[in-house]
């Protein structure tokens, strides 16, 4: 009892002896509210590493576009004039040469704005590219299949490369420029939100693809008996347009986004 009464009495007295103003306390005091400002500054999440959307120039995105665009038309030459043929006469091998044609175009050109360049290498960039065909062509083969196209054997070459035509219209340019980030593929496919310049180049093109390819199968199951009524023939001509509207949309959305950071920045 007598230790209990000596020890309420100590704590009185120090507590009574307390000087805030003491130098001492003042030290002490200062200390802890430092180390609590350093707390709440550590569990701050930090943005100056989060990787910035890429950019590219006006006149960068123009020759994406028309080397694209020469692409195509050097594909259906090379179909026309060293093989006498083309979508209609012969669709699976023209679209053997279109994609043929425009896959060195698209992965080297788009590899060059790719996302966080300082920790992917261009040469990583490129292999994402290309691991992007056959998985791209995978799941548009898969979605053409669902909508109405032929599995049947004959149909089989055609179906194939139609589906690597489409995966370097929509996912592997994707792929060499944001990897594997679902949060940007799903943003550009999914919410169609586009966030900086190469993204439009990415979203439009890509949209344009698929939109004019469901446009071109419309005509597929009338009675016309006209040739270019077969698998993939008027599927594959709206695709084409509608990837060629893509590009010079999202060009034209480059330079309007140019022109307004100028805006601002004046």
């Amino acid at each position: 009892m007598g230790q209990a009464q000596e020890k309420s009495t100590f704590l009185n007295t120090t507590a009574s002896n307390f000087d805030p103003l003491d130098p001492g306390v003042a030290v002490f005091s200062s200390m802890d509210r430092r180390k609590k400002r350093e707390k709440t500054t550590v569990t701050k999440p930090s943005t100056v590493d989060a990787p910035l959307p890429p950019k590219i120039s006006p006149s960068e995105a123009f020759i994406v576009t028309l080397s694209s665009v020469l692409g195509l038309g050097l594909a259906f030459y090379v179909a026309n004039s060293g093989f006498s043929i083309d979508l209609v006469t012969d669709p699976s091998r023209t679209i053997f040469f279109i994609w043929l044609v425009e896959l060195p175009i698209v992965i080297l050109l788009y590899s060059r704005y790719r996302q966080n360049p300082r920790q992917c290498m261009y040469l990583r960039a490129v292999g994402r590219g290309l691991l992007a065909v056959p998985i791209g062509a995978l799941l548009n083969c898969l979605g053409a299949i669902a909508l109405g196209a032929p599995v049947t054997f004959q149909f089989l070459p055609k179906t194939v490369n139609w589906s690597l035509m489409m995966s370097l219209f929509t996912t592997v340019p994707a792929s060499c420029v944001l990897g594997s980030s679902w949060a940007h593929w799903k943003r550009i496919f999914a919410q169609t939100q586009p966030n900086g310049s190469v993204e439009y180049l990415i979203c439009l093109p890509a949209h344009g693809a698929v939109i004019g390819g469901w446009f071109g199968a419309w005509p597929m199951p009338l009675d016309w008996e006209r040739p270019w009524q077969e698998w993939p023939i008027c599927v594959s001509y709206g695709a084409i347009g509608g990837y060629m509207v893509g590009l010079v949309a999202s060009c034209v959305f480059v330079l309007a986004h140019a022109r307004s950071q100028h805006v601002k920045q004046t």
